[in-house]
């Protein structure tokens, strides 16, 4: 039995470690863009914990809500009570997968386009998207960049009819992250 347990234990480090390899940042960003002709809103937190599997294309997002910062103040209150709802939504995840890895060296300097799939839980609400990035290999070091579109109420964000027209329904958010070998 012990013999076996063995196996098992090599085998799986023998999957996980050939040619996969963690990497991890504590400090990305994500920031949102809202524009319409009565306003823009700009967002951003750099507090975005992110894992990527350079052998199976998994990649994971986690960051606090009420970690994002405005310009003014009261945007920001307004942003964690009455729309994000940070108090009863304190995260927003990612877990998905790169769905064109093979198309990636990471042994090869350059700039990658690839395209990242999975599930997206924002306020209490989980969807599938598809998103196109950019996956920098440069040295030991990668780094990956996105910027796509939400429509809040997807998200069952709900948007007062006083500020209708100073938040636009769909949203831009950027994504960064600088990661190390982990």
């Amino acid at each position: 039995m012990k013999k076996i347990k063995a196996l098992v234990f090599l085998l799986f480090v023998f999957c996980l470690g050939g040619k996969a390899q963690l990497y991890f940042t504590k400090n990305g960003s994500v920031s949102f863009f809202s524009s319409t002709p009565m306003e823009d809103i700009r967002a951003g937190n750099n507090q975005v914990i992110s894992i990527l599997n350079t052998g199976s294309g998994e990649i994971q997002f986690s960051l606090l809500n009420n970690a994002f910062h405005f310009k003014k103040a009261l945007m920001e209150e307004h942003f964690n009570e009455e729309y994000i709802e940070s108090a009863q939504y304190p995260k927003s995840t990612f877990k998905g997968t790169i769905s064109n890895l093979k198309e990636v060296n990471f042994s090869k300097d350059g700039i990658y386009n690839i395209t990242v799939s999975g599930s997206l839980n924002l306020h209490g609400v989980t969807k599938s998207i598809s998103v196109p990035g950019k996956l920098t290999v440069k040295g030991n070091s990668l780094s990956a960049s996105s910027v796509f579109k939400i429509r809040t109420k997807d998200y069952n964000i709900k948007i007062p009819a006083a500020v209708k027209n100073n938040i636009a329904e769909t949203v831009e958010l950027t994504v960064n992250c600088s990661y190390e070998k982990k």
